[in-house]
Order: structure tokens, then C-alpha cells, then sequence
């Protein structure tokens, strides 16, 4: 092999490719940033895209790229960007080192910062801020929100930034380490931490407009909040206790059936797998409302239960269904799902030779099955309850629907930001309790976790035959996770049969006008045209839901290797930021987005771009818990073996760990789309005519009592839904791991291809 010097010490040339890849990516970025300012138009222009600006980025009109918007306009403070790309280019000329590094990480901090000052401080009719006003007098100039040049521009020089921090020996010299940490940091404040913090601020503020603690204590302080009446004896405790009573039930319902559900498709027989895998992901491919209007039709005062135990034993119907009771089933329903996707992918992973050689040590199947099976399955266990803990928290439907006089955080929060009050102090206030809730369990899995060793999939051959699940285990299994997939059929048999009938409780004549109104297709004088008024939401939906699920889904995963594999300062705040999103519950955050977005440097209110950052960041926590539980079973030798045979960071990443990582990719893919696209809650307040929702509109035929027509509508998605599952499973595929089948020869070891 051919070596070259560098600095007097000799250096393979695999090495050396590395070192030029690494200059070359400094230098990319540098030309990339420096394209933004000349190719680009700066600013965003109202009802114009990035692209159909172009042809005006060297003139004077307001799309005109950054260089000239500096030179012809008065907008000088944009060349300090150009002087941090300059810096930069400076850096990327000189060799690997410390003293590049200086000189990136100078160059990156002045542009990015700079930019980043101007833009929160010079808005759309001069300062932003009455103090600069009062300090500098009246400013001339104005500025817009950030357009594709900006956004690129700044993109350049945050990743340079980190390039830079990469030279001086901070994560360990690896540049795209560097860059995906500060990338994915920087997002997550922009999108996470500022918006959320935006709208939390206004817990501190009193009806005046002025900073209180006092406000803040006498909101969250209240009998309403933390009430005992029900310990003492009284009717009803407060509803922080209540959402904590509900989330820690939920949470332990949800893991546990999502562990038999897994159990169960993964070590049961073969003919459940594809039918358990189809009926255990319904709930999580409905519109919110069509479980709690199922279990209403059943076990509603009117409901068939109610009736049927009327008719047989004469018991008068009440309504014992409202409250926790209701909200805790439709919730189990919602969430199970979740779990089950989690905890597939670790039960996978496990390998089948520690079971064997336990086994093999005289322990029988059920003392493996507890010593040796459960304890692996921790990691995922840990994940799916603080999943299901944060997602009962945030959620509001269910309580709306099923809750009757039973108040939970998420519905005061609601109440609050829609009721005729509107007072976003108090939802606000109680927004930081849910925060709170999460941040414990949150410290209390890593607690649980602690530093321990789950590894199961090593670089090692393994073709060891899974085994059966102990007699009892498997009586366990199927005598509840099989009548409650038999009981999810039953539910959503009755909530999809109001879609068939003229009218539901009085006409039950079978009709497909519903279908029709929704979706019929007519010849016109110009061809094909969309008559249905559902095509227009239905076709927005998809478009956006297929955007973002992709970018949350490999997000997640990014995230989740950074703090699987790489250690750093602020790992801890870091992780807990990716979470923050999903605490906070969905109309909160579609909130914050209104009031961080709405104004420059970021005008995204009312397009399509700020409905899909909130899918992304609001999913994203599920690709990143669904990920780490993969990533504590893979060996780290796995990673090591690849970067001791010259292979890049990168090169490790995609060619070695992500095809290991199937199931856990699926569970972010599947998520992230069907969540987008039933999504209420935290795009409520984001839909405008042009980007109106498949369950904005469900809303408002429910609204307007046109329950056939919504129905209908939910069928089809969820007929479109289970198509896309099925599309995604079959682009990734399964993961292969050279592991035989029962009564098979043992096939030989193939990784991640």
C-alpha cells in the first residue's frame, strides 16, 4: 500500500483519501454558501416560491440575492455573512489543524451569528424591538423573512461552525459527527426549543403584559390543578392528578400489550404474523375521533353493551363509560400500536444463541424466558412506556370525545386557548406542568438504564433458532392479545359502518352517497374532473405526510446514533430536547409555531413548509426512542471493525448500522406518515384554504353533523394508509441477520443486505 508524509509521520493512502474527502467537504460547503448569496434570492416573497424568483436575483425587486440586496439596498448588515464565508475560505485553504479550525470556527460564528442578530432585530418595519427603536432612533430599512438563499447561506455556516469545533479535537476530530450534532442542534432549538419557549413565556407575564413570578405560582398553584377531594373523599381530584394517573396507566397498559403483541408475532405462529401486524396497526392509522366514536356506538348510554345488559338483566343504561374508564381504553387503543412497533424490533434482536447456551446450562424455557429473554427486552421496554406516558399527557382527542366530566391537563390547556377567554397565561402554566410530568419519566428511564450493556447483535455469526415461548408465556399471550385484536375488529366494525348507511340510529339503509360526496370523479368539457369535496384535502395530505415522513424518520435515526455511539457535552440536554416536543401537547406547540413563525426572520404562517416542520419535530421523538432501543442491541464492534478498515463515519453509518436498523426505520416511516396524516391537534391552527387537512375536514363534517360523509373519508385513509404500510415494509425490508428457521439449515450469516 502506498504511503504518503504528512508533517514527517507516513500515512496509508486510505488515510490520505480520508483527509482530501474531509478538505473537500470544508471547501463544498464554503462554495455552497458563497452560491447562496449570489444564485439565490435572500428573502421570502409573499404567494411567489423560491424558484419562480430566480430570474429577478441580479435586480433591485425584492428577490435579488444577497449580494445585491447588501449592495443596491441598504441591507449592509447581510455582508457580514460574505465576511464569515470569506473567513471560512481562508481556513479551508490552509492543512488540517488546529489553526483551521480557529479560523473556520471564527468565520462560521461571526456570519451565522451575525445574520442571525440582524434577522431577530431588523423585522418587516424596522426594529423589532422598542429599545433598539428608543437606542438608534427610526430605522429605514426593513427586512423580510428568510428566503432559500438565507436559509442556505446559514445552513453553510452553522456546518462550517462545527467543521471548525471538528479541528480543534472536539467530537473526537470527525467532521460529519460535528456537523450532524450542531445541525441537528441548532434545528431543534429553532424549531423545538424557541417556539416552545415562546409560548411557555407567557406563564411569567400577568394580565398587564408585565413579568410576574407571582402570576405564574398563583396560576399553576390552584385547587383546580392539585385538588385531593377524591383521596378525601370528594368527587374529583385535580387534573394534574388525574393526567398522571391516566399517563402511568396507560403507559404500563400500552407496553405491556405492545410486548405480548410482539411476542406474538415474532415467537407465535406463523399465521398470525401478517394478520396480528395489519390489526394491531389500525388505531394508529384512524382519524383521532373514530375510536372513541366506536366505543361510544358500543359502550355509549345507547350503546349496544348498554342495551344488550338492559334487554338480558334489566340493569338501566347510565353512563358509566365517560370519564377514566373511556378515556383509558380509547387511549390503549391509540397507543398500543406504538409499543408494539418498538418492541417488534427489540424482540427481533434478540439473539437466539444466549437463549440456546442458557438452554444448554440446564435452564428450562421459562427460567430463560425471565433470566435471559425479558432482561434484553429492557431497553425497549423503557422506551415504549415513556412513548405512551408522553403521548397520554399531549393528548386531548380521546379526553374530548370519551371524557365526560373526567378533566385531564391537555383538555384545560385546549379549553383555554379556544374557550371565548383565551388565556394563554394559564394554558401557558399548564403546558409547563406536562413538561414537568415528562422531564421526570424522562430522567427516570435513563435512571432505569443507567449505563448497562443490552448488546445482542454483534458482528458475529449467528444462526442460533429463536425459542419457543415457555407454556405458560404463551397461554398468557394468546389469551389477551388475541381478544383485544378481536375486540379492536369489533370496534372498528361498528365505527366504519356509519359510512355504508344512509343515516346512523335512524336510516340503516346501505348507500355509497357518502363515498360520493367525498370522492366522485366527473367528465367535464376539459376532461377528468375532481367534483368530490374531499380531493383537495385528501391530495394536500399526502403530499405533505410524504415530505416529512422520510426527512422525521431519518432525523430520528441520525439522532438516535449520535447518542447511541457518541459521547458529548450536553448528551443529556440534547436528547431531552429531541423529546420536548412530544410534551407538549399538540395545540400548545401549533400555537407556539403561529407566534415564533409569524413574523420575520421566519414569515412561514400559512404555507405548506410550516406544516410539515410541525409534522417532523412533533414525530420526531418516536424515530429517536424507537432507534435508541435498536441501537443498545448493536455490538459496538460492528462500527469499530468498519473505521479500523478506513471507512468514513458516514460510510459506517449508511453501509453497515442502518440496514441493522430495519425495524426501527419502519416504525419511524410508519409513524411518522400516519401521524402526519391524522394529525389534529398541532395543525389546527396552522391550515389555511390552500392547505386544508384530511382532518380538518373530518372535523368539520362532524361539526356540521355529517357523520356518513366523515366516515367514509376515514375509510379511504384508512384503506390508503394500510397500502403505504404495506409499500414501506416492502421498500426496507426485514433485516437479515443469519438466523435459521425451525427445522431449517442453517442459512449463512448475511448483515444488513
Amino acid at each position: 500500500m502506498s504511503a504518503a508524509m504528512i508533517g514527517g509521520v507516513p500515512v496509508n493512502s486510505a488515510a490520505l483519501a480520508a483527509a482530501r474527502r474531509a478538505q473537500g467537504s470544508i471547501w463544498l460547503w464554503v462554495a455552497i454558501g458563497i452560491a447562496a448569496y449570489l444564485a439565490l434570492p435572500w428573502y421570502a416573497i409573499q404567494d411567489t416560491t423560491w424558484y419562480q424568483a430566480i430570474p429577478q436575483v441580479f435586480g433591485s425587486a425584492e428577490g435579488a440575492n444577497g449580494v445585491m440586496q447588501a449592495a443596491t439596498q441598504g441591507r449592509s448588515w447581510l455582508f457580514i455573512g460574505l465576511a464569515g464565508l470569506a473567513l471560512c475560505a481562508v481556513g479551508a485553504a490552509m492543512p488540517a489543524g488546529r489553526a483551521q479550525g480557529r479560523w473556520l470556527l471564527a468565520g462560521g460564528l461571526v456570519g451565522a451569528l451575525g445574520l442571525a442578530v440582524s434577522g431577530f432585530a431588523i423585522g418587516a418595519r424596522g426594529w423589532s424591538f422598542a429599545a433598539l427603536n428608543s437606542s438608534f432612533g427610526e430605522l429605514a430599512i426593513n427586512q423580510f423573512g428568510i428566503g432559500a438563499g438565507g436559509f442556505v447561506a446559514l445552513t453553510a455556516l452553522v456546518l462550517l461552525t462545527a467543521f471548525g469545533l471538528a479541528r480543534l479535537g472536539f467530537f473526537k476530530g470527525d467532521l460529519f459527527v460535528s456537523g450532524a450534532v450542531i445541525g441537528c442542534g441548532v434545528m431543534m432549538a429553532l424549531f423545538i426549543a424557541y417556539p416552545v419557549s415562546k409560548a411557555l413565556a407567557g406563564a411569567f407575564f400577568n394580565e398587564d403584559g408585565q413579568w410576574s413570578i407571582t402570576a405564574f405560582v398563583a396560576r399553576v398553584f390552584t385547587e383546580r390543578i392539585w385538588g385531593l377531594g377524591c383521596l378525601a373523599g370528594g368527587v374529583r381530584c385535580g387534573v394534574a392528578w388525574n393526567t398522571l394517573a391516566l399517563a402511568l396507566l396507560t403507559a404500563a397498559g400500552t407496553t405491556f400489550l405492545g410486548t405480548l403483541m410482539a411476542l406474538m408475532a415474532e415467537r407465535g405462529g406463523k399465521r398470525w404474523q401478517g394478520p396480528l401486524r395489519v390489526l394491531a396497526l389500525l388505531p394508529i392509522i384512524t382519524p383521532p375521533f373514530v375510536v372513541g366514536l366506536g366505543l361510544i356506538l358500543l359502550f355509549g348510554r345507547a350503546g349496544v353493551v348498554n342495551q344488550a345488559l338492559e334487554s338480558w338483566f334489566g340493569i338501566e343504561p347510565t353512563r358509566w363509560f365517560y370519564g377514566m374508564p373511556g378515556v383509558l381504553v380509547a387511549q390503549l387503543f391509540a397507543f398500543t400500536p406504538i409499543a408494539f412497533m418498538i418492541m417488534r424490533g427489540v424482540v427481533q434482536g434478540i439473539a437466539p444463541s444466549l437463549e440456546e447456551a442458557a438452554q444448554m446450562l440446564r435452564a428450562d424455557r421459562r427460567r430463560t424466558f425471565f433470566t435471559i429473554t425479558l432482561p434484553l427486552m429492557k431497553p425497549g421496554l423503557a422506551n415504549a412506556f415513556l412513548v405512551g406516558f408522553i403521548e397520554s399527557i399531549a393528548d386531548f382527542g380521546n379526553p374530548v370525545v370519551v371524557g365526560g366530566q373526567f378533566s385531564v391537563l391537555s383538555t384545560d390547556i385546549f379549553f383555554a386557548i379556544v374557550g371565548a377567554q383565551y388565556d394563554q397565561g394559564r394554558a401557558a402554566s399548564l403546558a409547563w406542568i406536562l413538561t414537568f410530568f415528562a422531564l421526570a419519566v424522562f430522567a427516570l428511564q435513563r435512571g432505569v438504564l443507567g449505563k448497562k450493556n443490552y448488546t445482542t447483535v454483534s458482528g458475529k455469526g449467528d444462526a442460533g433458532i429463536a425459542m419457543a415461548l415457555p407454556d405458560g408465556v404463551r397461554r398468557t399471550v394468546y389469551c389477551i392479545a388475541f381478544p383485544w385484536i378481536v375486540f379492536t375488529v369489533v370496534v372498528y366494525l361498528f365505527a366504519f359502518a356509519g359510512g355504508f348507511v344512509q343515516t346512523w340510529g335512524r336510516d340503516y339503509t346501505f348507500t355509497l352517497n357518502h363515498f360520493k360526496t367525498a370522492f366522485s370523479l366527473e367528465w367535464g368539457q376539459f376532461g377528468l374532473v375532481w367534483a368530490g369535496t374531499a380531493w383537495n384535502s385528501l391530495l394536500t395530505t399526502l403530499k405533505l405526510a410524504g415530505i416529512s415522513a422520510p426527512i422525521t424518520a431519518a432525523l430520528g435515526l441520525l439522532i438516535a446514533w449520535l447518542l447511541a455511539r457518541n459521547e458529548f457535552k450536553g448528551q443529556g440536554a440534547f436528547e431531552f430536547g429531541a423529546l420536548l416536543a412530544f410534551a407538549i401537547p399538540g395545540t400548545v406547540l401549533g400555537v407556539s409555531y403561529i407566534l415564533a413563525f409569524n413574523v420575520p426572520p421566519f414569515e412561514l404562517t400559512g404555507t405548506g413548509l410550516i406544516i410539515v416542520l410541525c409534522f417532523m419535530f412533533r414525530n420526531l421523538p418516536v424515530g429517536v426512542r424507537a432507534g435508541t432501543a435498536a441501537f443498545k442491541q448493536l455490538d459496538r464492534s460492528l462500527d469499530e471493525a468498519s473505521l479500523m478498515l478506513r471507512a468514513s463515519t458516514s460510510q459506517t453509518l449508511f453501509k453497515v448500522v442502518l440496514p441493522l436498523l430495519k425495524p426501527a426505520l419502519v416504525a419511524a416511516l410508519v409513524y411518522s406518515f400516519v401521524r402526519a396524516m391524522t394529525t389534529v391537534s398541532a395543525v389546527i391552527f396552522l391550515v389555511t384554504a390552500e392547505n386544508e387537512l384530511a382532518t380538518t375536514y373530518i372535523i368539520g363534517r362532524v361539526g356540521n353533523g355529517d357523520y356518513g360523509v366523515a366516515l367514509a373519508y376515514c375509510t379511504v385513509l384508512i384503506v390508503l394508509m394500510s397500502a403505504a404500510i404495506a409499500l414501506i415494509q416492502f421498500v426496507v425490508g426485514e433485516r437479515k441477520l443469519g438466523r435459521r428457521k425451525t427445522g431449517g439449515v442453517a442459512a449463512p450469516v448475511v448483515v444488513g443486505h
